[in-house]
Parts: C-alpha cells; sequence; structure tokens
C-alpha cells in the first residue's frame, strides 16, 4: 500500500504534510547554511528562537555529536515546564542531523522518536526539512491535536528573525 501525502496545515513560508508514518516541516531561510547549522547547534543561539512566542527555553544539556544527549526546558507562565530531549544519532555539518526527539506527557509518558534535519543550500538561502518519523497515522494525530504545528510555525518565525540578524 502507497503513503499518501496529506497537508497537516501548511502557510505560506512552511510546508507541512503527513506521508505515511512520517511529518514533515519544510521551510526556506533568508541565510546562507552555515549560518543556519549554528543557529541549530549553538547552545547560547537556541534559547534566542526555540519554542512558541512567549515562551522562554533554557539549554540544559547539548552534545552534537553521535551518541551525545539534549535537553531542553520551556518556560511558559500559562503551564508547567515541558522538557524535550533526546540523542543525537547523526551529525553531517552543516547538512544536517539524525536526533531522538522526545517529551514527557502527563498520563501517558514519553513521546516522539527519530528526527531527521536536512539543511540545504539554495541560492545563499537554505531550505530546512524536518522529518519526524513517528511510526504511525495515529501518532502523527496525537501530536496534531496536541498544538504542534502552531508551536513549530512560531518557532520557526523566530528562527528566521534571528537569522535575519545576521
Amino acid at each position: 500500500m502507497n503513503a499518501t501525502r496529506v497537508d497537516r496545515g501548511s502557510t505560506a513560508t512552511t510546508t507541512i504534510y503527513s506521508d505515511g508514518g512520517d511529518l514533515t516541516f519544510e521551510r526556506t531561510f533568508n541565510a546562507p547554511r552555515d549560518l543556519v547549522w549554528k543557529a541549530f547547534t549553538d547552545p547560547t543561539l537556541v534559547p534566542r528562537w526555540w519554542g512558541p512566542h512567549g515562551t522562554t527555553t533554557k539549554v540544559a544539556e547539548m552534545d552534537v555529536r553521535p551518541g551525545g544527549a539534549w535537553r531542553y526546558v520551556s518556560s511558559a507562565a500559562d503551564r508547567d515546564d515541558v522538557t524535550f530531549y533526546g540523542e543525537y544519532l547523526e551529525v553531517d555539518p552543516p547538512k544536517g542531523f539524525k536526533w531522538t526527539f522526545m517529551f514527557d506527557v502527563d498520563g501517558v509518558g514519553p513521546m516522539g522518536g527519530p528526527e531527521t534535519f536536512t539543511l540545504e543550500e539554495v541560492d545563499g538561502r537554505t531550505k530546512v526539512t524536518s522529518v519526524g518519523h513517528m511510526g504511525s497515522t495515529e501518532a502523527i494525530e496525537g501530536a496534531l491535536a496536541s498544538g504542534m504545528v502552531g508551536g513549530a510555525l512560531e518557532t520557526w518565525d523566530r528562527l528566521a528573525a534571528l537569522l535575519a540578524e545576521g
């Protein structure tokens, strides 16, 4: 059976779709690939863009190498802190990386899975493709119900603003 690509809330700036058990986000940033790579892998820059508007993020751990751990704590006035964590599985500077992207859900436990980021240079700009390998359409539906798309769009808007600073 062939998987079918389903739009999941694409906007003028970001393409979002599922295909089988994968959820993909694509956006082209007006910045060179080396700068985008640095924004993703520099623990002093991540807190400046990670998370939706109104959140703050602390990088508690970030060891950008295969087998290295990462942990970000996202805070907001209207909710308890949320910890995102995982392990870098593959690192290929500045082309991309693969990590496990995990978070705990009250009453459910850990959720998430492997996620692959590809950074492709296109005429001095950088196309970022994020593929969350979620495994099933049910897992994707659960993630979408959590508000994931809105949060991701705001996060990437914040990343675009940081990259515009140079």
